[in-house]
């Protein structure tokens, strides 16, 4: 019996809790989610996984954790904590984009600035909520629907314990975007609006497509110099792919980094979920927060759209400017879902692009400038 009950003490069993439990739901809802819905599964199911790993109860003795000294996941998840994946992911991100529909329509940028408001209202809002100012810094990036942002900016502002909780959220609404986006953009929009036909892109030419990441990096990096790494290595993945002379490198980048990256990234931010660390009132409000900083940035953009038709007289889908939150691509692909459920003629993905990839670039300098302000 002795024999019996001292190898029950040494299983999980023994101390899992209702926590744990609830924790490894979570994960499954995750996977789930990826499988069946295809939402994200990139991210959802490596993070899923995770969480489920995670929340294995601890064995004395035995490092199993990120938590724990000598665990194998402690040294991966170091690259979380230090933020050191999110740059290689930009790095990444910068070698599969192509930046020539924001190149030929520059104002469509404008979109992609105004839904960063998410970020700052967001920022305020967790000000109210009685978090620290490093903190409600670390909570308003998740405004701009960018999961690598997220984790770099909470790593180097926010706690050990937030880390997992501002990354799930993050991560959780880029993979929401089909499910949040519509309602508010058929909400703020009238059906001759979303029938707006805009004109095609402009040829951009392979001259502008080099010239642009050493000047936009240059202005990006002077304007907010926390942003440096993100935007340097955003930039440099961008100018290797469109050099035409490092395409061995860019392929590299977009390719098989950025898959290991995000392998590594994903399962150690589930692992950090624990539930003696994830389920506090903090991790519900850091969700509420989230989804009020998604939908606001998603209002912002569309509002933005409208405004600008008050002036110009090549009028903007404003379904367009929902697309200004940097969830890349899939809010462009939800307005031209939107746009031609009204007109299955009109054709917005290009368009939609300019603004997306203008809020990849806009959330950057928003945590840059955010780390500035806070990191001392």
């Amino acid at each position: 019996m002795e024999i019996l009950q001292g190898f029950f003490a040494s299983t999980g069993f023994a101390n899992l809790s209702v926590g744990n439990m609830i924790m490894m739901v979570i994960g499954m809802v995750f996977v789930g989610l990826a499988i069946r819905k295809d939402y994200e599964p990139l991210l959802l199911l490596p993070i899923g996984f995770g969480i489920i790993v995670g929340n294995i109860p601890p064995i004395e003795g035995i490092a199993l954790s990120v938590y724990d000294e000598g665990s194998v996941l402690k040294y991966i998840y170091f690259g979380v904590l230090k933020g050191i994946f999110p740059p290689l992911i930009f790095l990444g991100i910068g070698a599969m984009t192509d930046f020539s529909a924001m190149l030929s329509n520059p104002r469509l940028v404008l979109l992609g600035a105004a839904a960063q408001m998410g970020i700052f209202l967001t920022f305020i809002g967790a000000l109210f909520l009685g978090f620290p100012a490093n903190e409600a810094g670390a909570i308003g990036i998740i405004g701009g629907a960018d999961g690598p942002t997220a984790i770099f900016l909470s790593a180097k502002l926010a706690g050990e314990d937030l880390v997992g909780p501002i990354a799930i959220a993050a991560y959780s609404y880029m993979a929401l975007v089909p499910v949040i986006q519509p309602p508010i953009m058929r909400l703020l929009t009238t059906r001759e609006e979303r029938l707006i036909r805009m004109k095609p892109p402009r040829q951009v030419s392979q001259r502008e497509k080099i010239i642009f990441p050493i000047a936009a990096f240059l202005i990006c990096a002077l304007i907010a110099p926390g942003a440096l790494t993100l935007v340097g290595m955003l930039f440099l993945g961008n100018l290797l792919k469109e050099s035409c002379v490092t395409e061995r490198l860019a392929e590299t980048a977009r390719n098989a980094l950025i898959d290991i990256v995000t392998i590594l990234l994903g399962f150690t931010v589930g692992c950090s979920t624990q539930a003696q660390t994830f389920l506090k009132a903090d991790s519900i409000k850091i969700f509420v927060l989230g989804a009020a900083a998604f939908a606001i940035a998603t209002a912002c953009g569309v509002v933005a759209a409208k405004v600008m038709n008050l002036f110009v007289k090549d009028k903007i889908n404003p379904l367009v400017g929902a697309a200004g939150v940097s969830a890349v691509p899939d809010s462009a692909r939800v307005v031209q879902q939107i746009g031609q459920a009204e007109d299955p003629h009109n054709f917005l993905l290009m368009h939609a692009m300019a603004p997306n990839v203008a809020g990849v670039i806009g959330s950057a300098v928003a945590a840059g400038v955010l780390l500035s302000v806070l990191g001392n």
